[in-house]
């Protein structure tokens, strides 16, 4: 297996020393004329604006498969904002002939997390580039997933919300199982159909099938990392690190806990209401 690179804690210190703060001069000078603050992200440069002159900057936490892609893309077309999913990135990575896509290929392949570097190196060059064409705000999904991470990101940018979504660890390895992609047209769909009877106080989870169209179905492929013993371990690697980082962005006042009721028809609209907004389109579309 390809080694992968770790921040120690004095290393991790030292890179964010290095990614955050500009000369003194620079500084100095920064202070004196007051431009916005541009600080380095790796080798990428990514502006600091004021709240009042960007759009919504959130992340979005939670399991794997638990379904933060699904509901931060609807946001994003919502709120007219891009949706950055790390696990995105590293696929494209993983396409190409990148000299990353080799080691990346074997970390994936094992249910392994990729490295701090790795995932830093790609999110930094996607954020200039939105920034270069002129994005604002953006929702950010898969990253950070460590407190270094999350201090790394606050030390350039800003962030307004962060969005914890939860579902119990038995469905959410029901839903990895139930995956599926069109090899295709690359659409996403889930052949999982899953009833869990509520018990204890607790609410049941009703999800549907998300089934593909008859022209899709010969053409459905698992991904490779959605096999059970990596879901288990993915599950299991999240969990164990996943407590300090929402401990961290807890005690910010940013974190917001959302326990899925269901599928998209019964998460979305209570989605919407946890987060104090209104769906306009499907609103018009109901009243239609």
């Amino acid at each position: 297996m390809a080694a992968m690179t770790r921040f120690s804690k004095a290393s991790a210190i030292s890179h964010i020393r290095r990614c955050l703060y500009s000369s003194s001069a620079a500084a100095a000078a920064a202070a004196e004329s007051n431009p916005p603050v541009t600080s380095p992200f790796g080798n990428y440069k990514i502006t600091r604006r004021d709240p009042s002159q960007r759009n919504v900057q959130w992340v979005f936490l939670g399991s794997p498969g638990v379904g933060k892609g699904t509901y931060a893309s609807r946001l994003s077309n919502l709120l007219g904002v891009p949706h950055i999913a790390t696990g995105d990135l590293v696929r494209e990575e993983l396409a190409s002939s990148g000299p990353l896509s080799k080691q990346l290929k074997e970390i994936v392949n094992e249910g392994k997390l990729v490295s701090d570097e790795i995932v830093i190196s790609l999110l930094a060059k996607r954020l200039e580039a939105g920034e270069a064409k002129g994005e604002t705000g953006f929702l950010l999904d898969g990253f950070p997933r460590t407190i270094i991470q999350a201090e790394i990101l606050e030390g350039v940018t800003d962030i307004d919300l962060v969005v914890n979504l939860r579902l119990p660890d038995s469905v959410l390895i029901e839903k990895c199982l139930g995956r599926r992609i069109c090899s295709q047209c690359g659409k996403n769909f889930n052949v999982a159909s899953i009833n869990v009877k509520g018990e204890y106080g607790k609410p049941g989870i009703s999800m549907a099938p998300l089934l593909p169209p008859s022209s899709c179905m010969s053409k459905l492929i698992t991904r490779s990392d959605d096999a059970e013993e990596v879901v288990k371990e993915r599950l299991r690697i999240y969990n164990e690190k996943s407590q300090p980082l929402e401990d961290y962005y807890r005690n910010q006042g940013k974190l917001m806990e959302f326990d899925l009721p269901g599928g998209i028809p019964e998460s979305w609209p209570k989605l919407l209401e946890a987060l104090n907004l209104d769906d306009v389109d499907e609103r018009q579309s109901v009243a239609a």
